[in-house]
């Protein structure tokens, strides 16, 4: 069986960072996933939704080499780098652990490397806090700092908005789709919550153990398997509408500035939010 990166042909015009292909995965003579076709390619966002027990998880741990592949093939290609989120992250009140030591407890970085990557991502002024007195919207964009420290080609965030209100939400995505621009980077996103589908979103992948449907976010929240997974209700929260406003948001939510600009975003709320 062929699972190397090198298999991997991306076209001219478009990198692909990580691909998936007929995979299936199994684990104790249980079928996880199955027919799984996929890629990511540079410069695209692409959001895996689906409910728990789905496989998303072990979808990610395919492309990354991390679990065996029953069938199929997936991999990444040959010198992806990646920068990875994890879904959560437990500290222990009782050792101390600041910011600036985080970013370098798995690989050594220089001090301007660590605060240019924290300063990126809106925390800087947090470098020497104690992670534990962190809010749950600073914690994420320290741990998205330390993923960029890698200068990934491919960034995976599992679960990036738990512990992080609605305004947080929209403003760390926001922040997610910058860097995209910016960096080029490939983002791979994973959530049982369907508010995740965002604006920026280039493809939704709905799984449930195979791809039951797959598309942009308008596309997606209107397929029938989507409807029958999640429900004709929970469709109905997936609404994409024009988000303006004259503000902007702190890690906390608050407002912090008024001045003229405007945004959309795709929000699955189930009423029409506006500030």
């Amino acid at each position: 069986m062929d699972t190397g990166p090198d298999r991997l042909a991306p076209l001219p015009d478009r990198r692909v960072l990580a691909s998936a292909q007929a995979l299936a995965v199994a684990f104790g003579g249980r079928t996880v996933l199955s027919g799984v076709d996929m890629d990511i390619a540079a410069g695209e966002i692409v959001t895996i939704i689906g409910p728990n027990g789905s496989g998303k998880t072990t979808l990610v741990k395919a492309l990354l080499g991390l679990v065996p592949v029953t069938e199929g093939a997936a991999g990444l290609a040959k010198g992806t780098r990646i920068g990875y989120v994890p879904q959560r992250f437990a500290v222990d009140t009782v050792l101390p652990l600041s910011v600036n030591r985080l970013m370098t407890l798995t690989a050594r970085a220089d001090n301007r490397a660590i605060a240019t990557a924290l300063d990126r991502v809106g925390v800087g002024h947090l470098r020497r806090a104690d992670v534990a007195s962190l809010s749950g919207g600073e914690t994420q964009r320290v741990l998205l700092a330390r993923a960029l420290l890698r200068q990934p080609d491919l960034l995976v965030l599992d679960e990036p908005v738990q512990g992080v209100d609605f305004a947080g939400e929209a403003a760390l995505y926001a922040l997610i789709g910058e860097l995209r621009d910016e960096m080029g980077l490939g983002v791979l996103m994973v959530s049982h919550d369907l508010h995740v589908v965002m604006a920026a979103t280039d493809q939704v992948l709905c799984l449930n153990g195979h791809i039951c449907c797959a598309g942009v976010p308008s596309d997606v929240s209107r397929h029938p398997e989507f409807l029958r997974l999640f429900g004709r209700q929970a469709a109905a929260t997936l609404a994409v509408y024009r988000h303006d406003h004259d503000h902007d948001h702190d890690l906390h939510g608050e407002v912090v500035s008024d001045h003229d600009h405007s945004h959309d975003h795709s929000h699955e709320n189930s009423h029409d939010h506006t500030h």
